[in-house]
């Protein structure tokens, strides 16, 4: 029996996390982001794709080629959050749920940051708690991924 698969795509300059803005975003970096994630995937019995691109058509392609391979997604859309119309319609597209990921509280940032073209198109979103951020939406694409396979 195949287990599902959960995509995690990270947007512009996430490649940088550790480094950029560690008031902000803390000093974890992608890769040791990756490695939980990876664990979390191991211990929830659920497959795990991470991919990270700095640019929107990257991360749209990630959507369409996983279109009937995963069963969930989570998405920190980062600097296309207030812009990614493409990104939008991707996920739009997708006939599996979406999480969308932010490492800050986007709310309590500069006023243009607040609005995200990307939340209109997902099934929830996860923010303001750091790495952590990412582990509680995994758990929950995980067991909506399980649910929708014992359906």
């Amino acid at each position: 029996m195949s287990r599902p698969k959960i995509l995690v795509l990270h947007g512009p300059n996430l490649n940088l996390f550790g480094r950029r803005e560690p008031h902000i975003y803390g000093t974890t970096t992608l890769a040791e982001i990756n490695e939980k994630l990876s664990a979390l995937a191991r211990e929830l019995e659920v497959d795990i794709e991470t991919f990270q691109s700095n640019h929107e058509g990257a991360l749209v392609d990630k959507f369409h080629e996983n279109i009937d391979l995963a069963a969930g997604a989570l998405l920190n859309p980062a600097g296309l959050t207030q812009h990614g119309v493409s990104l939008h319609d991707a996920i739009k597209a997708m006939p599996f749920p979406v999480i969308e990921v932010h490492m800050s509280n986007i709310a309590a940032r500069e006023v243009w940051r607040h609005h995200s073209i990307i939340s209109s198109a997902v099934k929830g979103t996860v923010q303001g708690l750091g790495w952590r951020s990412y582990m509680a939406a995994f758990r929950t694409a995980a067991e909506w991924a399980k649910e929708a396979k014992a359906a």
